[in-house]
């Protein structure tokens, strides 16, 4: 009796499970690569869509308020991420002790929901501006704004603060201490958990992504609609950028959220049905290091948002662009001698052409 009481533990919690780390080979060698290049490149192309904002923040709107907010959320959320590279670096250790760990997760944890957040403002915003009555036009005043982003933050804050009660590190039987792993929040949370979990996806992703495709098929059917009847809306590019702002964050819910939630909500089911053997939690805790990878990946999109949302953005990143380009043909056309004043000059000038054209462009 005592072997079979034993195993249903294991079964049933997936504390005494064994092998839940034997990935940890492979795992090593891609993750640290892969969240070195999403803080690199989310970090670059984030910063660089809050410094477009910030520059042009006389002309700002509740489009541009909104896509700073997504930028700093994916800022903060990229600054964590060499902890996590590390952690994975040393096969699923963590050397830095349970507070660090906390700090990391809650990181994790509000920086990813606060984006799916405002990227769901974005497209309401998007909704309103194109198909919403006049009356609804003070929603998208910057200081009603500015209360909703505050009101963003708060919730997903109120939602993450449980993590600071939980245990997040656990000493495992080879002697590595994992972080912020699926065992230890089954451990610590108990029965209750499948629950738990379900009603986070529905609030924390259900929500947002069918509000998203609601606002994404009225502008379709409001667009297409309008440019039936009037070809200037072609023409004057309103549509298109609506079109393109809610299809970018369409995109990036669809690629990077939808894999992790829904493998998370399957296990829950299974788990509220019957008890899941440890070959099925080993198997789970595979698919969860690589959603989650999937799901950090959108720090690295949200710019591509932006190059639709936000004008200034899509400028400065295509006069910087331009600027690489004039200086690439102007090393590889000139002569041997090109290091001459004449040349140094006529290169100086062509690129404050540019410069200066760039700042009388407005956001």
């Amino acid at each position: 009796m005592l072997g079979v009481e034993r195993n249903e533990s294991s079964v049933t919690d997936g504390v005494n499970c064994t092998g839940l780390y034997d990935h940890r080979g492979v795992a090593r060698m891609l993750m640290p690569l892969h969240y070195t290049l999403v803080f690199a490149l989310g970090l670059l192309g984030n910063s660089l869509a809050l410094h477009v904002i910030w520059v042009q923040r006389s002309k700002i709107n509740a489009t541009t308020l909104y896509s700073a907010n997504l930028a700093a959320s994916d800022v903060l959320f990229a600054l964590s991420l060499p902890l996590r590279a590390l952690y994975y670096a040393l096969g699923f250790h963590w050397p830095l002790g349970e507070i660090a760990c906390k700090v990391s997760g809650m990181l994790f944890y509000i920086n990813t929901y606060a984006g799916v957040n405002f990227m769901t403002c974005l497209a309401l915003d998007r909704m309103v501006a194109v198909v919403g009555p006049r009356r609804l036009a003070r929603l998208r005043e910057v200081a009603t704004v500015r209360w909703v982003c505050l009101g963003v933050w708060l919730l997903v804050a109120v939602q993450t603060l449980p993590l600071l009660a939980m245990q997040m590190t656990r000493t495992e039987a080879d002697g590595s201490v994992s972080c912020m792993e699926y065992p230890i929040l089954e451990a610590s949370v108990g029965k209750t958990l499948p629950h738990t979990l379900i009603g986070a996806v529905a609030m924390g992703y259900g929500v947002p992504v069918i509000t998203i495709l609601v606002c994404y098929s009225v502008l379709w059917h409001k667009l297409h609609s309008v440019t039936r009847v009037n070809q200037l809306s072609v023409r004057s590019g309103r549509s298109q950028k609506a079109m393109g702002v809610t299809a970018g964050v369409v995109l990036v819910f669809l690629v990077c959220f939808t894999p992790y939630h829904v493998n998370l909500l399957q296990y829950m089911i299974r788990k509220l049905l019957y008890r899941p053997s440890c070959d099925e939690l080993r198997s789970f805790q595979v698919s969860l290091h690589v959603t989650v990878c999937l799901m950090n990946f959108n720090s690295c999109l949200d710019p591509f948002v932006y190059f639709f949302a936000c004008q200034g953005y899509k400028r400065k990143v295509l006069t910087l662009f331009k600027k690489k380009a004039l200086l690439s043909k102007s090393i590889y056309s000139s002569p041997e001698s090109s290091g001459s004043n004449v040349n140094r000059y006529s290169l100086r000038m062509r690129l404050n052409s540019v410069r200066d054209k760039d700042k009388d462009e407005s956001l």
